[in-house]
């Protein structure tokens, strides 16, 4: 793609926009970086964009600006704004900044979707793409943005990419696409399921016969959104039915009639065991040897705050799963926890989703729910009186709360199911916060 002397404003200022501002002022674009926050909000990586020479316009999303665009380019955390008509109404192309980045990219791109499990198997499938002896890129949603690695020598791209993203990447192509799974989540941005479902299905769109579409085996909602496109398609999970699925002790690829024992896996939880059924199917499309893949399921030990165990206080098991910020992650983090019993800690910014299949789970795996944040009256409402709930104002009191409602042999589990937004700066904040009143909770006793 040339843009030389065009005009391409990119909208939002986070990390994937200031990478894609960087990259177009190398591809000779005329470069306007705009986020609605004031000057002073922005990072400083934002503000350096115009001591490079890259305008830089903030506090505001001016229509002038929009209705003279070549190009936009939208970071996935900016939805849709009135300004944004004056370009799209003239015909202007609105893209995301993986699909920027794509354009100047010759290596195979792997792409990761999913409401749930996607960091995680975006890791692991690069770690296994790694332990093959490839130069791999690894990021996208997950962390650095894909523009970083245009002119750089990879072999393959394996990319996180969120609904927010693939809104807005209809012409991204990928080699191998994974959607790990649909269940409700950004309901606040998306505002319908369909209108959710067919964004995060939308990378499927331009895919050739000689692509592969990676889905779960039985699933209805990810089945149709492959089917927008032509790749052959690849299933997985925790099931004999699959084509990278569970036979006794074994995960099994009958591709290639390999057996990858499950007692080897690192990750734990019935989440995680299909997580490590999506990473082989996709690496075992791109090449990858068994060989490779068994010591990367032998030795990858998951990713910080997704169900990790902190600590045990008398016969009671601290896990930090922040990283659940909807039903679905929460649902399935519970059901995946070795303890029969749960104390929950949830809560946060509501996404406006249904809280009913979390209370389905409660009733089967609750001791209690600890409730904060914004959406804690709403999740304390759902809850009724399936089991105890209580409502505190600081993480801090959700540990020590929970500690006094677990018995011997339950776990205590942060796992939200809300972002963190209303109380924390994002969900790593989150979860340093509950590790750390965990620990100091555990001092305390112990001095």
């Amino acid at each position: 793609m040339d843009v030389t002397g065009l005009k391409v404003v990119v909208v939002g200022l986070g990390s994937s926009g200031v990478s894609a501002a960087r990259l177009l002022q190398t591809k000779r674009a005329r470069v306007v970086a705009n986020d609605a926050s004031p000057r002073d909000a922005l990072s400083a990586q934002a503000r350096a964009l115009e001591t490079a020479g890259i305008e830089l316009v903030s506090g505001e999303h001016p229509i002038a600006l929009f209705a003279a665009a070549d190009l936009v380019v939208m970071s996935p955390g900016v939805p849709d704004f009135p300004e944004l008509s004056a370009a799209t109404d003239r015909g202007c192309e609105v893209i995301s900044e993986v699909e920027l980045a794509s354009r100047w990219l010759s290596a195979p791109i792997v792409l990761i979707g999913g409401t749930n499990g996607k960091s995680t198997t975006t890791e692991l499938v690069g770690a296994m793409l790694k332990k093959a002896g490839k130069r791999v890129f690894v990021g996208g949603n997950l962390g650095v943005p894909l523009s970083e690695a245009v002119g750089q020598d990879f072999e393959a791209l394996v990319v996180e990419i969120s609904s927010f993203q693939a809104e807005r990447s209809k012409c991204l192509h990928a080699k191998v696409h994974a959607l790990l799974n649909v269940t409700e989540d950004h309901l606040d941005r998306h505002h319908t399921f369909e209108a959710y479902a067919d964004a995060k299905g939308n990378p499927f769109v331009p895919m050739q016969p000689e692509d592969v579409a990676v889905v779960p085996h039985g699933d209805a909602v990810v089945a149709a959104q492959a089917a927008r496109g032509k790749a052959r398609i690849v299933t997985f999970g925790a099931t004999p039915l699959a084509q990278v699925g569970v036979d006794g002790p074994d995960i099994v690829d009958r591709s290639t009639g390999s057996r990858y024992p499950i007692s080897s896996l690192r990750l734990r939880g019935s989440h995680n065991l299909t997580n490590a059924c999506a990473a082989i199917a996709v690496a075992s499309s791109m090449g990858v040897s068994p060989d490779a893949i068994l010591a990367t399921l032998t030795s990858f030990e998951g990713l910080p705050h997704r169900t990790v165990f902190v600590a045990a206080l008398d016969g009671v098991n601290f896990y930090d799963d922040s990283k659940g910020t909807n039903v679905g992650a929460t649902v399935a983090a519970l059901s995946g926890l070795p303890e029969p019993k749960v104390v929950l800690i949830a809560g946060g910014r509501d996404k406006h989703g249904d809280y009913g299949p979390l209370v389905d789970i409660l009733r089967e795996r609750g001791r209690a729910v600890i409730l904060l944040g914004e959406a804690a009256e709403r999740i304390q409402h759902a809850v009724g009186d399936v089991l105890p709930s209580r409502r505190v104002k600081s993480m801090q009191e959700a540990v020590v709360c929970a500690k006094e409602l677990a018995l011997p042999g339950d776990a205590v589990l942060l796992s939200p199911a809300c972002s963190s937004l209303d109380m924390f700066r994002d969900y790593k904040a989150r979860g340093e916060a509950f590790v750390h009143s965990v620990r100091e909770l555990c001092a305390g006793v112990d001095a």
